[in-house]
């Protein structure tokens, strides 16, 4: 059995949220320093214990962001990980060669999860086939496993086309270039350890990161809560590589 923890420690509060808080928590960060006309650091840790995933992870808004919306436009673009991992082919995949001047969302989290992670895949896959077919055959999703050993190739080749779509790409490989490819893009993800009930425990950003095909730069952020609508409302400017 599996379980996964998440949260989003406020700026400079080592706490723990409750779930379900991470983009209300961003959003009023950067309400607080519109008023102020400054620029805010915002914590996008996902535990639901403060215990060292993301902790050191941040992105960089500013004012002005629409609190309807449910992307957050960044300020400052993360430049897409130097990651070469292994897809569900066996095959080595190399993360900035094969996304290259393609609109792509990036999302790290585990097919054992309970909940985020199959939501997350789902809701894009949904909104991902109300686009024109030419407009999906742009777009790439691409899934990088934060539970590699358990996370085979075989098990992501059966698991996405369940969870989301066929065409999303699963990527595998060592933890720590995985985990390391995350901290680029502001996403703490720890080693999957056990309780002491023996469930095997996951902590990973359940962050999704828009890069541009313009730029090849993550400059969009969408949280858990982004739903089907929010999604299939976005992502015709996402291919563009335009603001949400």
């Amino acid at each position: 059995m599996s379980a996964e923890k998440t949260s989003t420690p406020k700026p400079g509060d080592d706490g723990a949220a409750r779930p379900g808080r991470r983009t209300p928590l961003i959003v009023a960060a950067v309400a607080i320093v519109a008023a102020l006309g400054i620029t805010a650091a915002v914590g996008l840790g996902d535990d639901d214990k403060t215990n060292g995933a993301g902790s050191g992870s941040v992105a960089v808004v500013s004012g002005g962001d629409d609190s309807t919306k449910a992307a957050t436009v960044l300020d400052r673009p993360f430049t897409k990980p130097a990651l070469v991992l292994t897809d569900t082919k066996g095959q080595k995949y190399d993360l900035r060669e094969r996304t290259k001047g393609k609109p792509t969302l990036i999302y790290f989290g585990y097919t054992h999860c309970p909940d985020v992670c199959p939501l997350t895949m789902s809701n894009i896959a949904i909104a991902k086939k109300q686009l024109p077919k030419a407009d999906q055959d742009k777009l790439q999703v691409v899934f990088v496993t934060t539970d590699p050993e358990r996370d085979t190739t075989a098990e992501l080749a059966k698991w996405l086309p369940a969870a989301g779509d066929p065409s999303f790409t699963g990527l595998t490989g060592d933890f720590s270039a995985i985990q390391a490819g995350a901290r680029q893009i502001g996403i703490g993800i720890d080693p999957a350890t056990k309780d002491k009930d023996g469930k095997v425990v996951s902590m990973h950003g359940a962050q999704v990161i828009a890069f541009s095909p313009t730029t090849d730069q993550g400059y969009v952020l969408y949280g858990e809560d982004a739903s089907v609508d929010d999604y299939a409302k976005d992502l015709p400017k996402l291919i563009k590589g335009e603001n949400p």
